[in-house]
């Protein structure tokens, strides 16, 4: 048990790690080669803050733990909304005002009912899979569509700009992305091993493990992102990380899970930790939105919201 659970520790530890060096290179190639700014980092940096998510979806799928993906990306969600930003808010309270955003939250609340619709009969089928990685390029499409439109207008686009990682020349941005290419996939085995076993040895499904610890140490990048984000007065971005994750886990973790090997789950998984994922959407759109004026997440709210995900992990 202890092995496995070193397993767990070493898998994420290598998984983030490697995720933001091959972000990195993959940045520094594209900007390189002449690729815009802002898309870089709506593309790009998007993706790469969900690789760890989807990396694991994809060993975890091929390894034959497809409960695991499931798993990983409704946990995730729920850790973004309730961990990341409960814990961000009660550090620098949120003020978020950006057009971009608003208009990402109907996107959010479709792409959760898609979802929805595609577990409804309890089984996340090839199909299933198609549609939602379908999903996933016309949300690129219109995010990078909507960013060159409104670039000058909005102060989450310019924060996206002013974060992009440093450049590099294009040896080293290759070496990067060589690195990342070879420790994702290895750190996803390792990190699928360890939680395996840690099942395996407790008696209980992949699907909690992933909901759980899994879920738990894949969402650390956009907890250590937002914090920072907040500690420079960049709000907006610490929302939009939270917000693009959230769509990037249910449209792709949860497609390739499907594409790879389609997977019947038990209904408790749409009764309990999806119905949960949905009410923490609303209440973070409650907050966030801004109806008249910037929305706000203030620190009262930030520690009810870490006290729903403490609760949530303590309930599982």
């Amino acid at each position: 048990m202890l092995l496995d659970f070193a397993l767990i520790f070493i898998g994420i530890a290598l998984l983030v790690w490697s995720a933001d060096r091959f972000t990195d290179g993959a940045s520094a190639v594209a900007r390189n080669f002449g690729v815009r700014p802002l898309i870089v980092g709506l593309t790009i940096v998007a993706i790469g803050s969900s690789a760890p998510e989807i990396f694991v979806s994809v060993t975890a799928s091929l390894s034959g733990s497809a409960g695991l993906a499931v798993g990983n990306a409704i946990g995730s969600n729920i850790a973004n909304m309730a961990l990341v930003l409960g814990v961000t808010a009660m550090i620098v309270p949120l003020e978020i005002n950006s057009n971009v955003l608003r208009r990402e939250f109907p996107i959010l609340f479709a792409v959760c009912f898609i979802a929805g619709f595609a577990m409804w009969d309890q089984f996340l089928s090839f199909i299933d899979g198609v549609v939602l990685i379908t999903g996933m390029f016309f949300y690129l499409f219109w995010i990078v569509r909507t960013g060159i439109r409104e670039q000058k207008d909005d102060r989450m686009l310019e924060e996206l700009v002013e974060e992009l990682p440093e450049q590099m020349p294009n040896k080293n941005a290759f070496f990067w992305v060589a690195v990342g290419l070879v420790l994702l996939p290895l750190s996803s085995q390792i990190l699928v091993n360890g939680a395996t076993g840690v099942a395996n040895y407790f008696g209980v499904s992949e699907y909690v493990i992933g909901l759980t610890i899994i879920a738990l140490g894949t969402s650390l990048p956009e907890l250590a992102a937002s914090i920072a984000s907040v500690l420079k007065g960049e709000h907006e971005l610490a929302i939009g990380n939270v917000l693009g994750s959230n769509i990037f886990n249910l449209l792709v973790v949860l497609g390739l899970a499907g594409l790879i090997q389609p997977i019947a789950f038990d209904s408790s998984v749409l009764y309990k930790e999806y119905v949960l994922m949905m009410i923490l959407t609303v209440v973070m759109f409650l907050m966030a939105y801004g109806f008249k004026g910037p929305g706000r997440i203030n620190r009262i709210e930030g520690i009810i919201l870490t006290a729903v995900y403490v609760i949530f992990l303590f309930s599982q």
